[in-house]
């Protein structure tokens, strides 16, 4: 494993069409219209292909959680897909209480007939801001702290030669490589708690 390894690894991240605000149908859509839709556009986000972005039985579950609005007539509007795909992203690192927590405020005032189109709107593109902002701020920070690691380089050319030396040089790049994966997983806590606090200290009834 080697820092070109590395960059082409986390040039990945970035690489990715965001699901803009004006690309989510603005018309009321049934459930197998929704599970196709986030299949297609937020698909790319799942580890692996065999896995399904979304069910019918996760997004009856928003929906019996609070999550969601009931659908009106079986079909769901663009307010649901927001709130759909925003609990797609949270769920990743929150639990589903959390997220019933964080929205549970505005969905209540929806299903009262108040009108947060603007509300939803707004918070979603921020979410899109906030989200290019940040990947290509950890791409950039990420490559600087690999940049200045150099236990992920070796001359291959010459361990070659000496199969002991390349299996040493590969056992001590995965052993970096475990710090790294630490690492993230650390600031990934870090980040995690301070919104759990935020959501015990603000969102909890």
């Amino acid at each position: 494993m080697d820092k070109s390894t590395l960059d082409e690894l986390v040039n990945k991240l970035g690489n990715f069409t965001q699901l803009k605000l004006e690309s989510i149908p603005d018309i009321d859509l049934y459930m197998d219209q929704v599970t196709t839709f986030i299949e297609e556009k937020l698909g790319y986000l799942k580890r692996n292909k065999e896995d399904t972005a979304i069910t019918k039985t996760m997004i009856n579950n928003y929906t019996k959680a609070g999550i969601l609005m009931p659908p009106k007539k079986k079909k769901y509007s663009k307010q649901h897909m927001i709130l759909i795909i925003l609990t797609y992203y949270l769920k990743q690192i929150l639990s589903i209480g959390d997220i019933q927590n964080l929205f549970s405020s505005l969905v209540n005032s929806i299903k009262e007939g108040e009108d947060h189109t603007g509300d939803l709107d707004k918070i979603y593109e921020d979410f899109l801001s906030i989200e290019k902002d940040e990947v290509e701020s950890f791409i950039k920070d990420f490559k600087c702290k690999i940049t200045k690691n150099d236990n992920f380089d070796y001359n291959g050319e010459e361990l070659e030669k000496d199969e002991n030396s390349l299996q040493f040089a590969i056992e001590k790049d995965k052993n970096k490589l475990i710090t790294v994966v630490v690492m993230l997983v650390v600031r990934a806590n870090i980040e995690k708690k301070m919104a759990e606090s935020i959501i015990d200290n603000f969102f909890k009834e």
